[in-house]
Parts: C-alpha cells; sequence; structure tokens
C-alpha cells in the first residue's frame, strides 16, 4: 500500500486524501463510541493521508519548476 500512490495523476491524488480523510474522520468517532476492531487502524489512515500529502506537495513543486 505505501508505494501505490506514486502513479497517480494529481487530480487522484487529491480525490484520495479527501476520501482518507473523510473515512479517517468516521473512524475517530467510531473509537469514541466505541465499536472499533482494529484501533491500529487509526494510525495506518493517518500515515497515508501523509504519504498522500507529500506526493501531492512533490506535484505542485514540480509544476512551479
Amino acid at each position: 500500500m505505501k508505494n501505490s500512490f506514486k502513479n497517480l495523476t494529481f487530480p487522484e491524488l487529491v480525490a484520495k486524501r479527501d476520501e482518507l480523510q473523510k473515512k479517517y474522520m468516521e473512524f475517530r468517532f467510531q473509537m469514541v463510541v466505541g465499536h472499533v476492531d482494529n484501533p491500529l487502524q487509526k494510525r495506518n489512515m493517518r500515515r497515508q493521508i501523509a504519504r498522500l500529502n507529500t506526493l501531492i506537495r512533490q506535484h505542485e513543486l514540480a509544476g512551479k519548476a
């Protein structure tokens, strides 16, 4: 899953990040209520969002250069 984002285009990266952020918020609400099977999934989602943000920023910088 780590390297699966590298071949996506810029709009796909942004859409995937928005989707993951929405899932992350829903997951946080589920954790508060207490209906979570795998609590490590929160950490993995956060890291995937960070990877996407990094790739988005790289695309932005490459476009300006």
